[in-house]
């Protein structure tokens, strides 16, 4: 299928910005230019929004808590977000509008959290910040109006390779019940080889090769093993939590994120897996400026909703 329209006039747009040098590239100058989300109007009213900090072991996060019109009462379901941005970048704020539209997706209340980011806190610290998150969130639910029976995961991106590890780690540490798990357009291995990154690695579709390979050098750092970053080669995926994988025709992870989805079909996981015709890395957080990406923000939403009322 061509391009969108939509997201063809958001790249127009882009395609302005100056050239990113990825040998010279660091991780603050990269934040500097896209940690500020793009204006794109008002985002999605909700009933309530929250700051919140995590009290962790050792440490604090911030977090942000959306609660949607309409949400069960007096005890909502809980969607614990997780954003993306390679690991290195993204933030509270370039995902509000997200974390938004999702709660009302799903009637669930969102809670969005800061992980720590690579290199200055690489491999595992973020999967480690993201699982305690949940553990917390499942501890404190009825503190937040939420129901600690009726939990999720999701996340974008590295966000969804972080919500897919949480969903493991909950599984092996005999953690908190998950309902479902949400990856959008999910990082689940460093294979460059892919159809996907030949056809679409280029750069002209936001996301490139040459990115994401910056991206896993600043997420990895020395870590010779990581398991829990490489979730394709998990050995067993079975007894996970029933899972929708929403990929982008147009974007190099589409193929990892498929095999991902196969593989967790395969271990007899429930699995809702579609690919967007003609959209982009990140178009689900694009749906102000393409509004095609709604439907798949409902689809995911569904997909959470139908979680809750299963056994």
């Amino acid at each position: 299928m061509p391009l969108n329209p939509q997201v063809e006039a958001l790249l127009a747009m882009f395609a302005a910005l100056p050239p990113v040098d990825f040998t010279t590239l660091t991780a603050p100058a990269l934040r500097a230019t896209n940690d500020t989300p793009l204006a794109f109007g008002e985002p999605p009213a909700v009933a309530q929004v929250q700051d919140l900090l995590l009290d962790l072991p050792g440490r604090t996060l911030p977090a942000r808590l959306y609660v949607p019109e309409g949400a069960a009462q007096p005890a909502a379901p809980l969607v614990v977000y997780y954003h993306g941005g390679g690991w290195v970048i993204g933030t509270l704020e370039t995902h509000d509008a997200t974390c938004r539209a999702l709660a009302r997706a799903s009637g669930a209340a969102v809670l969005s959290v800061g992980y720590r980011l690579a290199p200055e806190h690489a491999y595992p610290a973020p999967v480690d910040d993201c699982y305690d998150a949940l553990v917390w969130a499942a501890a404190n639910a009825g503190a937040l109006g939420c129901d600690p029976a009726q939990l999720a995961v999701a996340g974008d991106s590295a966000g969804g390779n972080l919500a897919a590890a949480v969903a493991i780690l909950a599984r092996d540490r005999s953690g908190p019940a998950l309902r479902h798990q949400l990856l959008i357009y999910p990082v689940t291995d460093d294979d460059f080889t892919l159809p996907s990154y030949a056809e679409n690695g280029g750069g002209e579709y936001f996301l490139g090769t040459e990115m994401m390979r910056w991206f896993w050098d600043q997420y990895l750092g020395r870590a010779a093993d990581a398991p829990l970053a490489r979730i394709a080669g998990t050995p067993d995926l079975a007894s996970l939590p029933p899972a929708t994988v929403i990929t982008a025709e147009f974007d190099p992870l589409r193929d990892e994120g498929m095999a991902y989805a196969a593989r967790l079909a395969g271990a007899g996981v429930p699995v809702d897996a579609a690919t967007a015709p003609g959209m982009i890395h990140g178009f689900f957080s694009m749906f102000q400026p393409v509004p095609d990406a709604l439907p798949w923000i409902d689809r995911a939403g569904a997909n959470l909703r139908s979680g809750w009322c299963a056994a």
